[in-house]
């Protein structure tokens, strides 16, 4: 027979957004039965993969400015309300001590995701909240001023507050296939059309293959019909398909979002984006007076990695084995103009089951702010990778699923305490 459950509020998703929220709202509510459900029988496969298998668990600086999506004046009123101080200490309370690495990324100190994942899970059973696992939800349904959550066994619960974490679509396998937004557009919501996002690239040309497993860092420049370029810069790695590396996922969305908005958009290579073409012209003719037997070849892998250094010599039409006395005008400036800026000929991405976040979502327009409650459907809160919010990579997108739960686990006790 069917079983009809009660709760006080039912977390659809047990991911990183969920099962803090699971804490915070169990916390905040002793005495009331906090429900976090998910379809996996084994948990946070998400969390385990993230950060190499380390977890980025947040980063010292978090703003708007790191996110992409929605109107980033919500975005920052979420962030505010629980920055990555509060994050990093609420990790340290559940035994989970962080260590900060460059660019201001925190990891934990025992260098494994399944850290984190464990504290989480602990936390939620010392809060007195209920994990249901392998407990897939087929639909979230209103049910005069209650909702009813039907999973696909039969059973049901029935709940005044029902929080969605089910994430986005990126990395399928791992139980992010997409279904929490037919949820929300059942109860009213409207829909962005998401697309993978800090997924690699996978270019048209075969040059990237040459270059296979070489790092460096450029710069790199999207431009899209209708918008202000973007300009990121950051490490680069060539792969056998094309180009990965923090910066070129990073750069991925925007790609992506233009090809999904039907925009023209063009995607150009910095290979010394610390340097203007006024100083390297100047360098390149210190060189021809100081080294004037040095051949091109040398003096340009110099500054890159030589297999770089004779891709981009040749692609400039330039003879590496020229020395640098016999370097021409025009030869140098075209070499120099090439190292500045070269189009990349990106075909596509490697797709949802290599993307480490979705782009796309809910609109952030139809959820509060404040509290996170949707603006169609009092009772219904919408937290972490399901809203039109990415952040670019670096313990960004996790902070928003902690900032995102706070918030709304503090209004839902609000709420359930009136």
């Amino acid at each position: 027979m069917p079983r009809r459950d009660t709760a006080d509020v039912v977390i659809v998703g047990a991911g990183a957004a969920g099962l803090a929220a699971a804490v915070f709202c169990a916390r905040a509510l002793p005495g009331k039965r906090i429900v976090c459900a998910d379809g996996a029988k084994t948990i946070g496969a998400k969390i385990l993969v993230s950060g190499g298998a380390r977890c980025n668990v947040t980063n010292r600086v978090v703003t708007e400015q790191d996110f992409w999506g929605g109107d980033r004046r919500v975005i920052r009123n979420v962030l505010r309300a629980y920055s990555p101080s509060r994050a990093v200490e609420f990790f340290d309370e559940l035994g989970v001590t962080l260590h900060e690495e460059p660019d201001g990324k925190y990891f934990p100190n025992t260098n494994r995701a399944r850290t984190v994942l464990d504290a989480l899970i602990r936390a939620v059973s010392e809060a007195h909240a209920e994990l249901h696992v392998a407990r897939r939800i087929s639909s979230v349904r209103r049910a005069d001023r209650a909702f009813v959550v039907d999973s696909s066994d039969g059973d049901s619960y029935t709940a005044p507050v029902v929080v969605l974490a089910t994430g986005g679509r990126s990395l399928p396998k791992t139980g992010s296939d997409g279904t929490g937004y037919a949820f929300a557009r059942a109860l009213g919501h409207g829909y962005v059309d998401t697309t993978p996002a800090l997924v690699p690239l996978v270019l048209a040309d075969s040059d990237h293959a040459r270059l296979a497993g070489v790092a460096h860092p450029v710069g790199v420049t999207v431009r899209i019909d209708g918008t202000r370029p973007v300009h990121l810069e950051g490490a680069m790695l060539w792969t056998h398909f094309g180009a990965s590396g923090p910066v070129m996922l990073n750069a991925s969305r925007h790609w992506l979002r233009a090809r999904v908005e039907e925009r023209n958009v063009d995607v150009f290579l910095n290979m010394l984006p610390d340097a203007t073409f006024e100083s390297l012209d100047t360098w390149m003719q210190e060189q021809q007076r100081d080294h004037p037997r040095a051949l091109v070849r040398t003096v340009v892998a110099s500054r890159l990695p030589a297999s770089v250094a004779d891709v981009w010599i040749e692609a400039a039409g330039v003879d590496g084995s020229t020395t640098m006395a016999h370097l021409a005008r025009d030869d140098r400036r075209r070499l120099i103009a090439a190292l500045l800026e070269t189009p990349v000929a990106v075909r596509d991405s490697r797709g949802y089951n290599y993307a480490e976040v979705t782009a796309g979502g809910i609109p952030l327009s139809e959820i509060d702010p404040a509290t996170m409650e949707s603006r169609l459907c009092p009772g219904l809160y919408l937290i972490g990778e399901i809203l039109d919010v990415d952040g670019r990579i670096g313990g960004f997108n996790f902070q928003w699923a902690w900032s995102s739960a706070w918030v709304a686990a503090q209004a839902i006790a609000r709420t359930l305490r009136a």
